[in-house]
């Protein structure tokens, strides 16, 4: 006759099926374990799995080790160039902005230098009649600049940077020039045969502004010179310390 257990009722397993259950479920667990190391890629690369009893132990082989060694000098390598092609854009751009402060400082003292420049209006040329001489010829009684020597169609220059606030004809001065100078003061160049420049030009010292001649109230072809303080007759100092205060030897 078969006994059955009551129907809803649970009893404890004996002490042999929980024995023979536990044996089964270790032995599937360890069959598992092994049959997925087995299968592993990185196992049959070099790792080997030693027994301990109940768990199998991943050893890693010198294999994998040189590789992830290689990967990890790799990876620090690429960091290293990295690092070295931003040091030396860092220095490129440092470099191109030292060189464009210097290029700008350069430009600045050129201008400076040139602005500061003066040269005589006649190149090799002498004073022919000086500053305040006593004549008939003038009005005042009084010679208002100088006179250089100069033939007809001999080049005159501007004696320094500045700007020109007239050019045409000036009555006893015949064709004539002023320039305001960049140091506040005035220029004029008188009895020119040619005007070179026009109102509101900038001229540099050197700078050819027209040709000498014999225009106006002259006796013979020079280039008349003034220094003024004005651009405007009666306001003249001495041509020759003002020229001379500048570097120019006359």
């Amino acid at each position: 006759m078969a006994f059955m257990c009551a129907t809803g009722k649970h009893r404890k397993p004996g002490r042999a099926k929980r024995t023979t259950v536990q044996a089964a479920g270790v032995a599937a667990l360890t069959t598992g374990v092994v049959g997925t190391l087995a299968a592993s890629p990185a196992l049959a690369a070099g790792e080997t799995a030693e027994q301990t009893g109940l768990m199998p132990i991943l050893t890693v082989g010198d294999g994998l080790a040189e590789r992830i060694d290689v990967q990890a000098a790799a990876q620090q390598q690429a960091a290293d160039q990295k690092a070295a092609e931003e040091a030396a854009a860092q220095a490129a751009a440092e470099r191109a902005e030292q060189e464009r402060e210097a290029r700008i400082r350069a430009a600045r003292e050129a201008e400076r230098k040139l602005l500061n420049a003066f040269v005589a209006p006649i190149a090799h040329s002498y004073v022919s009649t000086g500053y305040k001489a006593s004549s008939s010829l003038w009005s005042s009684g009084s010679h208002t600049g100088i006179d250089f020597h100069a033939a007809a169609g001999t080049p005159v220059h501007v004696v320094g940077s500045g700007t020109v606030v007239s050019a045409g004809w000036g009555g006893a001065y015949g064709n004539q020039i002023v320039i305001r100078m960049a140091d506040g003061m005035y220029t004029q160049y008188g009895h020119l045969s040619s005007i070179g420049v026009t109102v509101g030009q900038e001229v540099v010292p050197g700078q050819r502004i027209g040709l000498s001649g014999a225009t106006g109230n002259v006796t013979g072809p020079h280039l008349h010179f003034e220094a003024r303080t004005t651009p405007d007759y009666g306001s003249d100092i001495d041509p020759v310390a003002y020229l001379r205060g500048h570097g120019v030897n006359v």
